[in-house]
């Protein structure tokens, strides 16, 4: 294991290892506690969702033929034969020539198949309506089956969960779905001059920062973010903590103690540890370039930057995606998947080749478009973390970005 100590991967090597831990094992939960979750299971529909043709519109139900080449110039006169009851099918079925008003959501009546919007009829008297305009069959109609039809799939494994999943679930009367679990995940700061956020810190002392950031990054991952407290520089302590985040959780987030010191105990305690293997030491990253990986199993122990911004863009970049990708996303290391937005980098960002650096910029709306302003500062500053919106990424064949360049900002 120690010939692995500041072996240094490529962010796309790294990333490779990183696809090889497996999703989690399923769990079942009601679709009201499954925001945010992913599917472990396809969801096969019983039904034809809607199970009748619908109207989108409130308007007039009619046979599309009937106002062929209908407009404002040279309309169509069709006869209303009565009104669709939104609660139940209608009780008439339509002839050439015959129309029947209709809300949003009426069930067509038998022989329309398309529905004229209000806006574009007049009622003239004597149950003739005017049509001033033409329509295809289908037109402002929800099809039979066209949200789902039965037998079919209507959600994928692997499909996140948002609300309107849910919704879907709800409509096809789906109270239970099989998904993925949440990654629990075990975070440890280690550093004899870390003090709790409540306690005043003395002369060379400073509040533990990352415990918390670190957290609620799990939390916005779909994790379940569990605090064992600070770790003091003693190889003994970190070890235990170490094993007791380890036997509770499918990851271990340290902050501190991946950089190359006398003081730093990380690799020293993984290799205490039996059936743990040191992936690696370093990645080619700016910042956080010190980051280590091990891995017991499927179980993943992070060694992170001691220093804020450094641990929470790499957390940002590679940690969170993994936590994602554990909790069975579909390419949660894509990041054109990403949210994202276009700006125009408004100076000129070196780079050194050989590493992908990620630059935090700050966005503004200037004269219609949106500018991104690299945000510099030391790596141990929050400020330059409060101030960013993102990060752009800088390839690691690259020399920099020059200003005035076209840039995707990947948003926090």
């Amino acid at each position: 294991m120690k010939n692995g100590f500041f072996n240094v991967l490529s962010v796309t090597a790294f990333v490779d290892v990183l696809r090889t831990f497996s999703p989690l094992t399923e769990e079942t939960v009601s679709g009201m506690a499954a925001d945010g979750r992913v599917l472990a299971q396809d969801v096969v529909s019983g039904e034809d969702l809607p199970a009748a043709p619908r109207s989108c519109m409130d308007g007039y139900a009619l046979r599309a033929q009937d106002v062929f080449g209908a407009s404002e110039m040279n309309p169509a006169y069709l006869e209303s034969v009565g009104a669709v009851p939104i609660e139940k099918p209608a009780e008439f079925s339509l002839r050439p020539g015959e129309c029947a008003s209709i809300v949003t959501g009426g069930i067509l009546p038998e022989g329309a198949d398309a529905v004229m919007m209000i806006e574009h009829t007049e009622e003239l008297g004597a149950g003739t309506v005017e049509m001033r305009k033409s329509l295809a069959p289908a037109d402002n109609v929800m099809l039979k089956g066209e949200d789902a039809g039965a037998g079919k799939v209507a959600l994928a494994a692997g499909t996140l969960l948002r609300p309107q999943e849910i919704g879907l679930l709800a409509a096809l009367g789906i109270a239970d779905v099989a998904v993925h679990a949440r990654p629990r995940v075990g975070i440890l700061s280690t550093g004899d001059e870390l003090v709790p956020v409540a306690q005043t810190p003395q002369v060379g002392q400073v509040r533990d920062v990352n415990s918390s950031t670190l957290a609620r990054s799990v939390a916005r991952a779909g994790g379940l973010p569990t605090q064992y407290g600070l770790v003091k520089d003693d190889l003994a302590s970190l070890e235990s903590a170490l094993r007791t985040a380890l036997d509770a959780n499918d990851a271990v987030f340290l902050s501190g103690g991946s950089s190359v010191g006398t003081r730093d105990l990380t690799v020293a305690a993984i290799e205490r540890i039996e059936g743990m293997e040191l992936v690696n030491h370093g990645v080619a990253i700016s910042p956080g370039k010190p980051l280590i990986l091990a891995r017991c199993g499927n179980k993943a122990v992070w060694g992170l930057p001691g220093q804020v911004a450094s641990a929470q863009v790499v957390m940002f970049v590679l940690g969170m995606p993994f936590l994602r990708h554990l909790a069975g996303w579909r390419n949660p290391f894509d990041q054109s998947l990403w949210p994202a937005r276009r700006a125009v980098l408004t100076r000129n960002v070196a780079s050194k080749p050989g590493r992908e650096d990620y630059v935090r910029v700050r966005l503004d709306a200037v004269d219609g478009s949106v500018r991104a302003t690299p945000v510099t500062g030391k790596s141990g500053l929050l400020k330059t973390l409060i101030l960013s919106q993102g990060v752009i990424r800088i390839p690691s064949d690259s020399e920099g970005v020059y200003e005035g360049a076209e840039v995707d900002v990947l948003l926090f």
